[in-house]
């Protein structure tokens, strides 16, 4: 599985990313999890909302997001 979080380098965005490495490595999900910083490549996706959690190319949530809801999105994508 690949959970990227789109964002431009924002706050939430940084906070996004870092709650995904959390809860990845508290409930020992098997992803890789990368940043997508790039505006052309966010564009790509055809949101409007920063940040966006995407998991094996598909948006699943857009804006911030705690531990619980990202687990959530992650189990449901699984």
């Amino acid at each position: 599985m690949k959970i990227t979080v789109l964002g431009t380098g924002c706050s939430k965005c940084k906070a996004l990313y870092t709650t995904v490495q959390q809860v990845v490595a508290e409930s020992g999900f098997n992803a890789e999890v990368a940043k997508e910083e790039d505006m052309m490549e966010i564009m790509k996706y055809n949101i409007m909302t920063l940040p966006a959690l995407v998991i094996d190319g598909k948006v699943v949530a857009k804006g911030a997001m705690n531990a619980n809801q990202v687990r959530e999105a992650i189990q449901k994508a699984m």
